[in-house]
């Protein structure tokens, strides 16, 4: 897995469990990705060294506007990926499933045309 989409990964979980819970750390990121808490911690260091997120003294993590913005779009494309493949035929958990994946190498200009197609 590439950084990029590991980095698009976090912030996407993050922002789900922001929804579910008002305090987000990084032992909640560890629990619901069931990854090691080193490995967390890593990538929860570069996205604060990238803007993405500040870190609290007593752990909570928080969005920049840009962590924001991007988690945002990340989680907008997964759902219109999503939609779009359950709307020709496939079963809601194959497309969650496969949206994941694809949600990290689609390009803008495919993502508008499926956008598109769920408008029509």
């Amino acid at each position: 897995m590439k950084y990029h989409e590991s980095e698009e990964m976090y912030l996407e979980t993050i922002l789900l469990l922001k929804k579910k819970n008002a305090t987000v750390r990084s032992i909640d990121i560890a629990t619901e990705l069931d990854y090691s808490r080193p490995s967390v911690s890593r990538a929860v260091n570069l996205l604060q060294n990238n803007g993405y997120i500040v870190i609290a003294k007593n752990g909570e993590i928080q969005f920049t506007e840009a962590g924001q913005q991007k988690a945002t779009e990340i989680y907008e494309r997964h759902h219109i990926i999503t939609d779009v493949l359950i709307k020709i035929g496939a079963d809601k958990d194959v497309a969650e499933d496969n949206a994941c994946r694809i949600e990290h190498v689609i390009s803008p200009e495919l993502m508008q045309v499926l956008k598109t197609y769920l408008n029509e």
